[in-house]
Protein backbone atom coordinates (compact mmCIF):
# COMPACT_ATOMS: atom_id res chain seq x y z
CA UNK A 1 0.00 0.00 0.00
CA UNK A 2 1.27 3.19 -1.40
CA UNK A 3 1.03 6.67 1.00
CA UNK A 4 -1.63 7.81 -1.11
CA UNK A 5 -3.31 5.23 -0.29
CA UNK A 6 -3.17 5.09 2.88
CA UNK A 7 -3.85 8.31 3.61
CA UNK A 8 -7.14 7.87 2.01
CA UNK A 9 -7.55 5.18 3.94
CA UNK A 10 -7.26 6.80 7.19
CA UNK A 11 -9.35 9.56 6.07
CA UNK A 12 -12.48 7.44 5.04
CA UNK A 13 -12.63 5.98 8.37
CA UNK A 14 -12.07 8.96 10.74
CA UNK A 15 -15.02 10.38 8.14
CA UNK A 16 -16.99 7.37 8.91
CA UNK A 17 -16.46 7.66 12.36
CA UNK A 18 -17.02 11.81 12.35
CA UNK A 19 -20.99 11.44 13.15
CA UNK A 20 -20.88 9.13 15.76
CA UNK A 21 -18.29 10.74 17.95
CA UNK A 22 -20.25 13.93 17.36
CA UNK A 23 -23.33 12.03 18.64
CA UNK A 24 -21.57 10.83 21.21
CA UNK A 25 -20.02 14.45 22.41
CA UNK A 26 -23.48 15.99 22.35
CA UNK A 27 -24.50 13.21 24.70
CA UNK A 28 -21.87 13.41 26.89
CA UNK A 29 -21.97 17.11 27.32
CA UNK A 30 -25.63 16.55 28.08
CA UNK A 31 -24.82 14.21 30.45
CA UNK A 32 -22.19 15.39 32.25
CA UNK A 33 -22.37 19.14 32.28
CA UNK A 34 -25.73 18.95 33.73
CA UNK A 35 -27.50 21.88 33.03
CA UNK A 36 -30.11 23.56 35.56
CA UNK A 37 -33.25 22.56 33.45
CA UNK A 38 -35.24 23.88 36.99
CA UNK A 39 -37.76 26.99 36.45
CA UNK A 40 -36.95 27.00 32.95
CA UNK A 41 -38.59 27.86 29.34
CA UNK A 42 -35.99 25.27 27.89
CA UNK A 43 -37.64 22.14 26.86
CA UNK A 44 -36.36 18.78 26.73
CA UNK A 45 -37.03 16.59 23.65
CA UNK A 46 -37.50 12.84 24.38
CA UNK A 47 -39.30 11.75 20.53
CA UNK A 48 -40.18 8.19 19.82
CA UNK A 49 -41.35 7.85 15.69
CA UNK A 50 -41.06 6.02 12.85
CA UNK A 51 -38.23 6.38 10.71
CA UNK A 52 -38.89 6.80 6.72
CA UNK A 53 -42.26 5.62 7.72
CA UNK A 54 -43.79 6.69 3.92
CA UNK A 55 -41.82 3.93 2.50
CA UNK A 56 -41.67 0.39 3.86
CA UNK A 57 -38.28 0.00 2.51
CA UNK A 58 -36.05 1.36 5.23
CA UNK A 59 -38.70 1.54 7.90
CA UNK A 60 -36.72 1.26 11.80
CA UNK A 61 -37.62 3.36 15.01
CA UNK A 62 -36.34 6.74 15.52
CA UNK A 63 -35.18 7.81 18.63
CA UNK A 64 -34.85 11.72 19.43
CA UNK A 65 -33.89 13.58 22.04
CA UNK A 66 -33.65 17.98 21.61
CA UNK A 67 -32.81 20.71 23.56
CA UNK A 68 -35.11 23.96 22.67
CA UNK A 69 -32.57 26.96 24.06
CA UNK A 70 -34.83 30.37 25.63
CA UNK A 71 -32.44 32.43 23.67
CA UNK A 72 -33.45 34.82 21.30
CA UNK A 73 -31.10 35.06 18.09
CA UNK A 74 -33.34 37.57 16.21
CA UNK A 75 -37.22 38.58 16.02
CA UNK A 76 -38.99 38.46 12.80
CA UNK A 77 -41.03 41.94 12.15
CA UNK A 78 -41.25 45.40 13.88
CA UNK A 79 -39.22 45.61 17.13
CA UNK A 80 -41.72 46.73 19.02
CA UNK A 81 -43.69 43.75 18.41
CA UNK A 82 -42.20 41.21 16.67
CA UNK A 83 -44.13 38.48 15.04
CA UNK A 84 -41.63 35.49 15.20
CA UNK A 85 -38.45 35.09 17.85
CA UNK A 86 -36.28 32.84 16.50
CA UNK A 87 -34.35 30.55 18.82
CA UNK A 88 -31.38 27.90 18.71
CA UNK A 89 -31.68 24.48 19.32
CA UNK A 90 -29.62 21.25 19.55
CA UNK A 91 -30.20 17.36 19.11
CA UNK A 92 -28.77 13.60 18.38
CA UNK A 93 -31.80 11.21 16.78
CA UNK A 94 -30.60 7.67 16.20
CA UNK A 95 -32.53 4.95 14.45
CA UNK A 96 -32.81 1.10 15.81
CA UNK A 97 -31.35 0.74 12.21
CA UNK A 98 -28.01 2.36 13.90
CA UNK A 99 -27.81 5.32 11.94
CA UNK A 100 -27.16 8.32 13.77
CA UNK A 101 -27.69 12.16 13.12
CA UNK A 102 -26.18 14.90 15.40
CA UNK A 103 -27.50 18.45 14.61
CA UNK A 104 -28.41 22.01 15.53
CA UNK A 105 -30.71 24.65 14.12
CA UNK A 106 -33.72 27.22 14.65
CA UNK A 107 -37.06 27.39 15.80
CA UNK A 108 -39.85 29.25 16.23
CA UNK A 109 -42.52 28.34 18.29
CA UNK A 110 -45.98 30.13 18.06
CA UNK A 111 -48.63 29.52 20.74
CA UNK A 112 -51.91 29.40 18.51
CA UNK A 113 -54.15 28.47 21.67
CA UNK A 114 -54.35 28.32 25.40
CA UNK A 115 -52.85 25.22 25.31
CA UNK A 116 -51.92 24.21 22.00
CA UNK A 117 -48.63 25.25 20.32
CA UNK A 118 -46.96 25.16 16.61
CA UNK A 119 -43.39 24.89 16.21
CA UNK A 120 -41.70 24.93 12.86
CA UNK A 121 -37.79 24.09 12.78
CA UNK A 122 -35.13 23.76 10.82
CA UNK A 123 -31.50 22.49 11.43
CA UNK A 124 -28.65 21.10 9.72
CA UNK A 125 -25.88 18.54 10.88
CA UNK A 126 -23.88 15.35 10.49
CA UNK A 127 -25.48 11.78 9.77
CA UNK A 128 -23.86 8.20 9.10
CA UNK A 129 -26.37 5.68 8.14
CA UNK A 130 -24.88 2.72 10.02
CA UNK A 131 -27.18 -0.65 8.93
CA UNK A 132 -30.10 1.92 7.94
CA UNK A 133 -30.99 4.21 4.60
CA UNK A 134 -28.03 5.82 3.12
CA UNK A 135 -29.09 9.18 2.35
CA UNK A 136 -25.73 10.13 0.02
CA UNK A 137 -23.89 12.51 1.90
CA UNK A 138 -22.86 12.77 5.62
CA UNK A 139 -24.07 16.32 5.77
CA UNK A 140 -28.22 16.33 6.21
CA UNK A 141 -30.36 19.18 6.73
CA UNK A 142 -33.84 18.50 8.52
CA UNK A 143 -37.14 20.11 8.47
CA UNK A 144 -39.62 19.91 11.01
CA UNK A 145 -43.53 20.78 11.94
CA UNK A 146 -44.86 20.30 15.19
CA UNK A 147 -48.06 20.59 17.02
CA UNK A 148 -48.38 20.08 20.66
CA UNK A 149 -50.53 20.05 24.06
CA UNK A 150 -49.99 21.17 27.14
CA UNK A 151 -50.69 18.54 30.00
CA UNK A 152 -51.86 20.10 33.93
CA UNK A 153 -48.15 19.71 34.92
CA UNK A 154 -47.19 22.16 32.14
CA UNK A 155 -45.64 19.60 30.17
CA UNK A 156 -46.04 18.93 26.61
CA UNK A 157 -47.25 15.80 24.08
CA UNK A 158 -46.03 16.49 20.80
CA UNK A 159 -46.62 15.26 17.33
CA UNK A 160 -44.28 15.93 14.34
CA UNK A 161 -43.67 15.34 11.06
CA UNK A 162 -39.75 15.98 9.72
CA UNK A 163 -38.07 15.19 6.59
CA UNK A 164 -34.05 14.94 6.55
CA UNK A 165 -32.54 15.66 3.02
CA UNK A 166 -28.63 16.26 2.20
CA UNK A 167 -30.41 19.26 -0.45
CA UNK A 168 -28.39 17.82 -3.77
CA UNK A 169 -25.30 17.84 -1.83
CA UNK A 170 -24.48 13.97 -2.81
CA UNK A 171 -25.01 12.34 -6.20
CA UNK A 172 -28.12 10.89 -4.42
CA UNK A 173 -30.53 12.52 -2.50
CA UNK A 174 -33.10 10.09 -1.18
CA UNK A 175 -34.19 12.03 1.72
CA UNK A 176 -36.38 10.06 4.30
CA UNK A 177 -39.76 11.30 6.70
CA UNK A 178 -40.34 10.74 10.27
CA UNK A 179 -43.37 10.52 11.84
CA UNK A 180 -42.88 11.07 15.90
CA UNK A 181 -44.27 11.52 19.21
CA UNK A 182 -42.61 13.74 21.97
CA UNK A 183 -42.79 14.49 25.78
CA UNK A 184 -41.63 17.93 26.34
CA UNK A 185 -40.37 19.03 29.82
CA UNK A 186 -38.26 21.82 30.94
CA UNK A 187 -36.89 19.60 34.20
Amino acid sequence: MNINNYIVYIFFLSYKNLVKITVLSFLLIFLFLKPNFANSDELNIFGLGLYDFNKKKNEAIDFRFERRLDKKIFDLGPSVEPLYTIKPFYGIEITSDGAAYGLGGFYVEEKISRKIYLTPSFGGGLYSNGDGKDLGNVVQFRSTLELSYEIPSGDRIGLSIGHISNASLGNKNPGTEILSLSYQSSF
